[in-house]
């Protein structure tokens, strides 16, 4: 993407928000917002979002699996299997 096509002062947001917002969604691009010639916001639409920290969330996931493996915090497979029962018989129960 090329960032210096979506920068906008924040008086265009003041004044061309509705324009700026469907910019946004239907493009899927993040606009960035400047103030005094400075980066200061980004304004994004919410399913790209919503797919951006899903996506920072999966990496978590597999950071700290990472980290488990390298630090030898494992589980056999039995142990994994009656883990996960364990959870989704508590899920069926609380919903």
């Amino acid at each position: 993407m090329n960032y210096s096509e979506a920068i906008e002062p924040v008086t265009t947001l003041k004044s061309k928000s509705a324009e700026l917002v469907r910019r946004a969604r239907e493009s899927g691009q993040p606009i960035i917002i400047t103030q005094n010639g400075k980066a200061t916001a980004v304004l994004q639409d919410v399913e790209s979002y919503e797919r951006q920290r899903k996506a920072l969330l999966l990496l978590k996931y597999l950071a700290r699996g990472d980290r488990d493996v390298r630090q030898g915090n494992l589980l056999s497979d039995a142990e994994a299997d009656q883990h996960f029962r364990a959870r989704l018989t508590a899920m069926k129960t609380s919903g």
